[in-house]
């Protein structure tokens, strides 16, 4: 099993909305087959698997970190091809929330005569799909907010200078995220200031949707998300009826979404919803304190990722969160979970709010 979560991995970026899953199939003391799902679309890991097989599958075990899904979707059941290939045994790691495969693949498998067992390492097989369970049980995406701050909670000089809070290695962990996660979301003040791409840098990149909540529409058309949609989506999310500017950013391949106004701002919780039914199972807010205050008052946050390098900034510097309104330390969001990394010279906490741990 511990193989099969490896291979699971080998499909981050690439599956939502579906979850990774990672297969082995062995006989006699030996693995025959091993697969994963590659891509949206593609086959299964256990069909994938099964393909991949040296020997004949016939009599094998199959190790797979998820319930066999036992529909029809993008490919037919993978309970079929478990029950036409022989397979005598399937241990499996997680259980699916998909109401249409939650328990129903065992009792496919075992009135075929297959033995069938749950929960062989669940902690680490659930592990692997926290995104895609929370989504499923939710019908809303998993957020994380992440920020790099120094010693003193500032996440940039008073003037807005912020390059860089964190050395290379913290950098280079965000893009990990960056990677796994389906879409990342920043505020119009983060595009204004910066001009980022949000795209993934690193070897084999997966460059997730990028997301820019812009209720005015004052996103600049040269700018860097513009003008490389066609490497990316880029979605707005706006308040604006300037069709003009609209259709031109269309014309680019940009999406245009329009939203209700809450405050004078954007909508973020109508934003989050939307981008859920659009399939995107995962969002990282990489804004600044403005939009991650809006997010943490949506109560939609899942996870906090704190960069916090040995610097300070100092009082006229500015914070990670805006103002929350609150008047008592009782009000304040409450998260649970720390992990602690060190990254370098930095550190990441990284906090869950309640409910949203894989389990």
């Amino acid at each position: 099993m511990r193989r099969a979560i490896q291979l699971a991995k080998n499909g981050t970026g690439r599956v939502s909305p579906n979850p990774l899953v990672g297969a082995v199939l062995v006989k006699n003391n030996r693995i025959i087959g091993e697969g994963w799902h590659a891509k949206y679309g593609d086959l299964h890991a256990e069909r994938h698997a099964l393909q991949n097989c040296t020997e004949s599958p016939k009599g094998a075990d199959l190790f797979v970190t998820l319930e066999p899904c036992c529909h029809h979707g993008k490919q037919p059941p993978c309970t079929d091809a478990i029950i036409e290939a022989g397979i005598r045994r399937v241990f499996i790691g997680s259980y699916d929330p998909n109401p249409l495969v939650s328990g129903k693949s065992s009792q496919i498998l075992r009135a075929a005569g297959i033995e069938t067992f749950y929960e062989v390492l669940p902690e680490e097989c659930d592990a692997l799909n926290a995104f895609f369970f929370h989504y499923m049980k939710t019908k809303q995406p998993y957020v994380i907010c992440k920020y790099a701050m120094s010693a003193d909670g500032k996440i940039a000089c008073g003037n807005g200078d912020s390059r860089w809070v964190t050395g290379k290695i913290a950098r280079a962990h965000v893009q990990e995220t960056r990677k796994a996660v389906s879409a990342i979301l920043v505020g119009i003040m983060t595009v204004l200031a910066d001009d980022p791409s949000l795209l993934c840098h690193m070897d084999d990149p997966v460059h997730p949707v990028r997301v820019v909540c812009d209720t005015a529409l004052r996103i600049p058309e040269r700018c860097q998300l513009v003008q490389t949609a066609a490497e990316s989506p880029v979605i707005i999310m706006t308040c604006s009826d300037k069709h003009d500017k609209i259709q031109r950013l269309t014309d680019k391949g940009v999406t245009v979404c329009q939203v209700s106004e809450k405050n004078g701002r954007t909508d973020l919780a109508e934003v989050l919803l939307k981008l859920a039914e659009m399939g995107l199972t995962s969002v990282l807010i990489e804004g600044g304190a403005q939009i991650h205050a809006a997010a943490l008052k949506t109560g939609m946050v899942s996870e906090l990722q704190a960069y916090i390098a040995p610097k300070i900034v100092g009082g006229d510097g500015i914070s990670p969160v805006g103002p929350l309104g609150l008047k008592r330390m009782k009000d304040a969001a409450i998260f649970s979970e720390p992990k602690v990394q060190l990254l370098g010279t930095d550190i990441l906490i990284t906090l869950k709010a309640k409910g949203a741990s894989a389990e």
